[in-house]
């Protein structure tokens, strides 16, 4: 199967946090978006906005300035609840799902929240932390960091309030698209029983626990989940 396969990063990050993706599966089908307010995308916006604002966006541009046809969609953390969002919505335009340390509900502790709002960078150094497997080197951490384009003091407390009140709990069973659901078996954020549940819930869909991850599962360990996805959509 030859669909294009579009990147959807998580909250605080950006489109260069997929470079290992990209290089594994090559840029002539493999696009990594910017979010509003992120990376290059310096769209301005409110200071408050919902999951299914950044799903609009994302359908803009991966069908109105990128125009692809059936994409399968990858989303992690935020970017999952993004994807999820769209199968919802716009799933016949869409040629499948995949999963990364996501939920159906993604909670975010108060104290993270308010640390966002009065110092997003203290928020963001705590939230990259607990992002990696305690197995994994810190090391790591040093290269996401370095991939972020802090677009503004806003960008962290937008993308965690959208996560906050984001449930799509009780439509899980709406989504009929072929889904990969991946997960680290480490992962403090979005825990693996919250990839259990959506794999309980969408008909058909895949799911691959992966060891010694964290929340940061293709970067701890890109190799495994390169190759997951990879079966997977051979499979398809």
């Amino acid at each position: 199967m030859n669909s294009p396969i579009v990147f959807i990063h998580g909250s605080g990050d950006s489109a260069r946090i997929w470079r290992l993706q990209l290089e594994y599966f090559g840029k002539d089908r493999t696009f990594a978006i910017d979010l509003p307010g992120h990376g290059q995308r310096i769209d301005s916006l409110p200071e408050e906005v919902s999951v299914m604002d950044y799903a609009r966006s994302a359908h803009e541009i991966i069908f109105d300035e990128l125009h692809l046809d059936h994409p399968i969609v990858v989303g992690h953390s935020l970017g999952g609840a993004i994807a999820l969002i769209m199968g919802l919505e716009y799933g016949s335009e869409l040629g499948g799902l995949i999963l990364i340390g996501t939920g159906a509900r993604l909670r975010v502790h108060p104290d993270l929240l308010k640390g966002a709002k009065e110092t997003p960078q203290q928020a963001n150094l705590q939230l990259k932390q607990m992002s990696i497997a305690a197995t994994t080197d810190p090391a790591l951490l040093a290269s996401p960091a370095d991939e972020q384009t802090i677009t503004g003091p806003k960008m962290l407390y937008r993308d965690l309030s959208a996560c906050n009140i984001f449930d799509m709990m009780p439509r899980l069973s709406e989504i009929h698209l072929p889904t990969l659901i991946i997960c680290g078996t480490e992962d403090r954020l979005t825990p693996v029983k919250y990839s259990e549940y959506l794999y309980s819930h969408i008909a058909g869909s895949t799911l691959h626990i992966i060891p010694l991850a964290g929340h940061y599962v293709f970067r701890e360990q890109p190799e495994a989940v390169n190759r997951a996805i990879e079966e997977w959509i051979q499979q398809m």
